[in-house]
C-alpha cells in the first residue's frame, strides 16, 4: 500500500531531494543515520556499499573527491586490515581505531572498556625484549638440563659431587622436567586472576628462578655451606622445587604476554610469523646454552653453573628496560579484590560475595568468548601429541641409537641434539619471514589443522629416517662389524626440526587466539602440557608395554654397546612410532576436524571483534529497549492519535516512521522536539490535519 504512493523509490528519493514537494508523504524511504559501528568491529573498505560504515568525510565533500578516492584506492596496494604495520595504512582506518597518542596509534577497546594503544611495528619496539628474555631463560634451562645428569653422577668433578647412580641422576631429571611442565598453571593463574604476564614474569624469575639457580651452582663449590659433605638438601631444593618452578611459572606468561603486544584485530596475522619468530628465539637459547655450559663444564663447572644466573640476571634487566614499551592488560581481578573476598568469607559476607559472583557471572555468559573453554584449548592442542611422541625421542630412543654411532670429532649423540635447535633457526627463518609473509600478501592463510598434518608428516618422515639409520646400523655391523658415523642422524633431527615451526609454534598461535581474553596465560599453561607433559607419560607407557624390543640377547636392557644393540630390536619400536606419526597426519587432514577448529577460531575471532558488554554496547542495548518500549506504546494508541502523531512529522519532521510493513515504529520523540505552536483553531486545526491524512490514504487503502 504504502510503496505505490510513493509512485516508486526513483520518484520517492527525488521528492525527498526537492523543495518543491514539501507537502508529499514521505513514507517509504524515511531513514535513519546507520549506528556507529563499535570500535572493535572491523568493516573492510572493499567496496563502496561499506563506505557508510567507516567514518565518513565532512558532509561538504563532494561526490568527484569520492570517485578519486576510489580511483586512487585501487591503484594503490590492497590494504591487509590484519596487518596494519605502515604508517600508510592509518588514513585508511575507521577513527575508532585510532588513538591520540602518535607513537602508538592504533586503538584496542577489551570488553570492559579499557582502552590499549599499540605500536604499528611492535616486533621491533617491544617484542624484541620479550624473545630476549626467552631466548636467556632457554639457554639457562637447557644448560642446566643438558648437564645435570652427569653433574650428579660426578662426571665433572669426581672428588665433588652427590654420587648418584645413572638411574637416579635421571630419576631427578624427570621430577625437575615434570614439575616444570606442571607449574605453568600456578603462572598461569596468577597472571589472568592476579597479577597480569608483566608483574608474574618477574616474580617467577626474582622469587623462584634466579634463586634455584644461585642455589645449584653453590652446590658445585666444595665445603661452602659449612659440611664436608655434597649436600642433598640443597640440590634438592634448588633442581627439584624453585629452579622447575620458575621456569613453569614464567614459560606460561611469556609467550602470550609476546602475543598481546599486537592489536588483536588489526594484527592479528602478524602473531602468526610472531610464533615462529618466538620459537626460533628458543633453540637460539637451547643452542648456546647446549654449547657454552657443557663445554665450560668440562674445565670448571662452577664456572659453567654461574653463567646461567649471570645470563637469566641480565635477561631480568633487559626485560624491565622495556617496561614502559610494553601493553600490560588488566588482569581480571587484582589484590584489593583477594583481599576484600577473603575479608567478607572471615566475616560472613558470603551473601554479597555469591551475588557478585553471580551478577559476575551472568556478564560472562554473555561474551562470545567463553564458549571457547580451556578444556577446548587442551583438546585443540591434544592434535598435536602423536608429533611430540616422535619429538620426545630425541632425548630418549635417538640418544640410545646415537650412542653407538661412531662420533665425529667433537660430535656425540647428546651433541646431535644440536642439530634440530639449527634446523629450526634455518628453516624458521625461512617459513616466518619468507612463507607466512607472502601468503598473508597473497591473503592465503593456511589451516590450523593443515599445519599440524605438516608437522606430524615431517615427524613421521624424521622417524623413518631413524627406521633407515636402524637398518643401517644393523647391516654394517653383520658386513664388518663397526659402527656408522653419528652424522647419520643429521636426517632426523633436522626433518624433526622443520617439523616444529609448524606443529609446535601453531599450537601456541591456536592456544593464544582461541583463548578467552582473560584466560590466555592458562591456555598456554594448557598447550604446554599437551606439547610436553602429556606426551612423555605417554612415551613411559610406551616404553614399558614394548621393554621386550629394547633387551639384547642377554635378556639385558643394557644397550649402549653396538653387539647389544645390534641382538635387540628397537627398530620395531621406531615402526610403532611411525604409525602414530602417520595417525597425527591422518587425524589432521579430515574434513570433520578441520571445520571444528575453523569454527572454534572463528567464535573466538567474533568474540574478539563484538565484545558484548563494553561500554557502547550496553549504552546501544539500552537505547534498543527504550525503542521498543516507545514502540509498544505507539502499537496500543489509536488510529486517529497515530494519524495526527504522523501529521506532525509532515509538519515539523518529527515523529513516527511509517515502515512499508504497515506498523508504526517511533522515530525521535516529539516530547524532545520544539515544535511551533498550533495555529489559531487548536483542536480544530489538529483535526482537520488528521482528516487529510485519512483522506490521502484512503483511496491507496481501497486498493
Amino acid at each position: 500500500m504504502v510503496a505505490n504512493s510513493g509512485g516508486g523509490g526513483g520518484n520517492s528519493s527525488s521528492r525527498r531531494s526537492s523543495s518543491d514537494d514539501n507537502n508529499a508523504l514521505p513514507m517509504t524511504q524515511i531513514m535513519q543515520e546507520p549506528p556507529r559501528p563499535h570500535p572493535n568491529r572491523l568493516i573492510p573498505q572493499s567496496s563502496s556499499s561499506n563506505n557508510s560504515s567507516i567514518p565518513s568525510s565532512p558532509a561538504g565533500s563532494s561526490s568527484q573527491q569520492s570517485t578519486t578516492n576510489n580511483k586512487s584506492s585501487s591503484t594503490s596496494p590492497p590494504l591487509h586490515l590484519t596487518s596494519i604495520s605502515d604508517p600508510s595504512h592509518l588514513p585508511s582506518l575507521p577513527s575508532d581505531f585510532k588513538s591520540t597518542d602518535p607513537s602508538r596509534p592504533l586503538l584496542h577497546m577489551d570488553e570492559y572498556g579499557h582502552p590499549y594503544h599499540y605500536f604499528l611495528s611492535p616486533m621491533t619496539t617491544s617484542v624484541i625484549m620479550i624473545l630476549l628474555v626467552e631466548m636467556l631463560e632457554r639457554f639457562c634451562f637447557y644448560g642446566i638440563n643438558y648437564t645435570t645428569t652427569a653433574y650428579l653422577t660426578g662426571e665433572y668433578n669426581e672428588d665433588w659431587n652427590a654420587d648418584m647412580p645413572s638411574i637416579q641422576a635421571s630419576s631427578y631429571v624427570s621430577i625437575s622436567t615434570a614439575v616444570a611442565y606442571t607449574t605453568p598453571f600456578l603462572g598461569a593463574m596468577l597472571a589472568d586472576n592476579l597479577l597480569g604476564e608483566y608483574v608474574t614474569i618477574l616474580i617467577g624469575c626474582c622469587v623462584c628462578y634466579i634463586p634455584g639457580l644461585i642455589l645449584i651452582a653453590v652446590t658445585t663449590i666444595p665445603n661452602f655451606m659449612g659440611s664436608a659433605y655434597f649436600n642433598v638438601k640443597a640440590i634438592q631444593w634448588g633442581l627439584l622445587v624453585l629452579w622447575p618452578i620458575g621456569t613453569g611459572t614464567v614459560k606460561a606468561c611469556v609467550n602470550v604476554f609476546g602475543a598481546k603486544q599486537f592489536h588483536p584485530i588489526l594484527q592479528s596475522s602478524l602473531i602468526e610469523s610472531y610464533y615462529v619468530n618466538f620459537y626460533m628465539c628458543i633453540n637460539i637459547g637451547a643452542l648456546t646454552g647446549g654449547v657454552v655450559v657443557p663445554i665450560v663444564a668440562q674445565w670448571d663447572v662452577t664456572w659453567a653453573y654461574f653463567i646461567p644466573v649471570v645470563v637469566l640476571i641480565l635477561g631480568v634487566m633487559l626485560f624491565l628496560l622495556g617496561g614502559g614499551k610494553y601493553v600490560k592488560p588488566v588482569p581480571r581481578h587484582d589484590v584489593g579484590y583477594w583481599m576484600r573476598e577473603v575479608g567478607e568469607l572471615c566475616c560472613g559476607g558470603s551473601g554479597r560475595r555469591r551475588q557478585r559472583d553471580k551478577i559476575m557471572q551472568q556478564q560472562q555468559q554473555q561474551q562470545q568468548s567463553d564458549k571457547v573453554g580451556i578444556g577446548t584449548v587442551a583438546l585443540l592442542s591434544s592434535l598435536i601429541i602423536p608429533f611430540n611422541i616422535a619429538y620426545a625421542q630425541m632425548a630418549t630412543t635417538f640418544i640410545v641409537q646415537g650412542s653407538v654411532m661412531k662420533s665425529w670429532g667433537l660430535v656425540d649423540a647428546p651433541m646431535m641434539n644440536n642439530a634440530d635447535a639449527i634446523s629450526v633457526l634455518a628453516f624458521g627463518y625461512i617459513i616466518g619471514n619468507v612463507l607466512y609473509p607472502e601468503l598473508n600478501r597473497r591473503q592465503i592463510k593456511i589451516p590450523t589443522t593443515y599445519k599440524f598434518a605438516i608437522g606430524s608428516a615431517f615427524g613421521a618422515a624424521a622417524v623413518g629416517c631413524a627406521i633407515i639409520t636402524d637398518y643401517q646400523i644393523h647391516r654394517v655391523y653383520r658386513e664388518r662389524g663397526e659402527a656408522i658415523s653419528i652424522l647419520w642422524q643429521s636426517f632426523p633431527y633436522f626433518l624433526i626440526g622443520i617439523g616444529e615451526i609448524f606443529a609446535v609454534s601453531a599450537a601456541y598461535e591456536v592456544a593464544f587466539t582461541v583463548a578467552p581474553a582473560k584466560k590466555k596465560s592458562l591456555a598456554s599453561a594448557a598447550n604446554l602440557f599437551m606439547v610436553g607433559g602429556a606426551p612423555n607419560v605417554l612415551c613411559i607407557y610406551l616404553y614399558n608395554a614394548c621393554r621386550s624390543w629394547f633387551l639384547n640377547d642377554r635378556g639385558l636392557a643394557h644397550i649402549h654397546k653396538l653387539r647389544d644393540y645390534a641382538s635387540a630390536k628397537v627398530v620395531n619400536y621406531f615402526w610403532l612410532l611411525e604409525g602414530i606419526a602417520m595417525l597425527g597426519v591422518i587425524v589432521n587432514l579430515l574434513p570433520p576436524v578441520k571445520n571444528w577448529v575453523a569454527s572454534i577460531e572463528e567464535a573466538a575471532a567474533e568474540a574478539v571483534k563484538t565484545p558484548m558488554n563494553t561500554p557502547m554496547i550496553r549504552k546501544n542495548l539500552m537505547q534498543r529497549r527504550k525503542d521498543r518500549r516507545t514502540s509498544s506504546d505507539n502499537d496500543e494508541e489509536t488510529p486517529l492519535i497515530k494519524a495526527k502523531k504522523h501529521a506532525d512529522y509532515l509538519k515539523y519532521g518529527s515523529g513516527p516512521e511509517l515502515r512499508k510493513f504497515g506498523s508504526m515504529r517511533a522515530g525521535p520523540s516529539l516530547k524532545k522536539a520544539h515544535h511551533k505552536p498550533l495555529a489559531s483553531g487548536g483542536q480544530g486545526q489538529s483535526t482537520s490535519l488528521a482528516q487529510q491524512v485519512t483522506s490521502k490514504l484512503q483511496p491507496y487503502a481501497d486498493k
